[in-house]
């Protein structure tokens, strides 16, 4: 099976979307309908779906496979990597992981959240600390190459 790629920005709006209460069945129908007003729920001043399907259709991505299967993003960078982690995994960048020059630490997922992590994570990012705790694991995520 390849492995489905996107862009960051394609997963954080797919993320989001999911986080304001689409379900994966509303998802696949707004994709399938290819209707930006399905995600208007989502849309908001910092979340526009307008080019969504175009981006999508022009660069090869399909948002189809990435709600039902999953996806790997094709590059991170820091800020989205931020908000990704935030709009995935309902963490605030404020007060759940720290943010720094080259690295994301301090971040706190059960089993299944780090797994869908190592899924998605572009290969310009790495995961260079796992620490399993009472609470599941803490990471630390580093550019390739800084670490």
């Amino acid at each position: 099976m390849s492995e489905n790629k996107i862009s960051q920005h394609t997963a954080i709006l797919l993320e989001h979307a999911q986080k304001c209460g689409l379900s994966s069945e509303e998802l696949q129908h707004a994709i399938r309908s290819g209707k930006v007003e399905a995600f208007a729920k989502a849309q908001n001043g910092h979340f526009e779906y307008e080019e969504l399907f175009s981006y999508a259709s022009d660069h090869g991505e399909d948002l189809e496979k990435a709600v039902l299967e999953g996806y790997r993003i094709t590059f991170n960078t820091r800020n989205g990597l931020k908000i990704w982690l935030e709009e995935t995994f309902g963490l605030s960048s404020e007060t759940d992981f720290t943010v720094g020059e080259g690295f994301i630490e301090g971040v706190t997922l059960n089993a299944a959240e780090l797994a869908r992590l190592k899924q998605a994570l572009a290969v310009n990012w790495t995961i260079s600390e796992e620490t399993e705790t009472k609470d599941g694991f803490i990471v630390k995520l580093t550019v390739r190459g800084l670490q």
